[in-house]
């Protein structure tokens, strides 16, 4: 296996692990006004999307719909989370997030800054109109209602997962593999 398709694979894991996390550890939700919550768990599968492609966003997207879907029903935290536990709702738009922000970061990546912010946006808004979006084609809430969660809740989560998209990806992008005149090369080479 090459080291290109390895990180990849490896990325992918840990971005799935990290939607894990803050969904068990509940991290991944902000709270916010009226008792409801920000939800920040789309940004993993915005990264992995960003940094290895769309099929790794979408792998990462799948797996935290699943893990939204078990979630909803194993351990509701409210009476809307039985919504969730329909794939339609749970795992179908997430499949989306990735591969949405992957297609703004790749028409920008000439700006890496611009680039990134926008996929985070991008990616959460695209979570965000998709879940509304199936929720009111099921019936489960009113449409006139979606246009005030989309505020409430849709623009500051896009807000959120732009900058967190740009600190991370930013601060991961500036770590150098190898320094030159490193210790740690000194010592291999013998020169100290």
């Amino acid at each position: 296996m090459n080291r290109e398709r390895t990180r990849s694979i490896v990325t992918t894991g840990l971005m799935a692990a990290i939607a894990c996390l803050l969904g068990a550890t509940r991290w991944g939700f902000i709270p916010w006004i009226g008792g409801v919550s920000l939800t920040i768990l789309q940004i993993p599968a915005i990264i992995a999307a960003v940094l290895e492609g769309p099929i790794s966003g979408a792998v990462v997207g799948l797996i935290f719909g699943i893990f939204s879907m078990i979630q909803a029903a194993v351990a509701p935290n409210g009476p809307t989370d039985v919504w969730f536990t329909n794939p339609l709702v749970s795992v179908l738009p997430r499949l989306f997030i990735g591969p949405a922000a992957w297609g703004i970061f790749s028409l920008l990546k000439r700006w890496k800054a611009a680039g990134l912010l926008a996929a985070g946006a991008v990616g959460s808004v695209t979570n965000t109109v998709l879940v509304l979006g199936i929720l009111g084609l099921l019936g489960y809430l009113p449409w006139e209602a979606l246009g005030a969660v989309v505020v409430t809740n849709g623009l500051p989560e896009a807000v959120a997962s732009a900058l967190i998209t740009l600190a991370v990806v930013g601060a991961y992008w500036q770590i150098p593999s190898k320094k030159k005149g490193s210790d740690l090369e000194d010592k291999k080479s013998g020169s100290m």
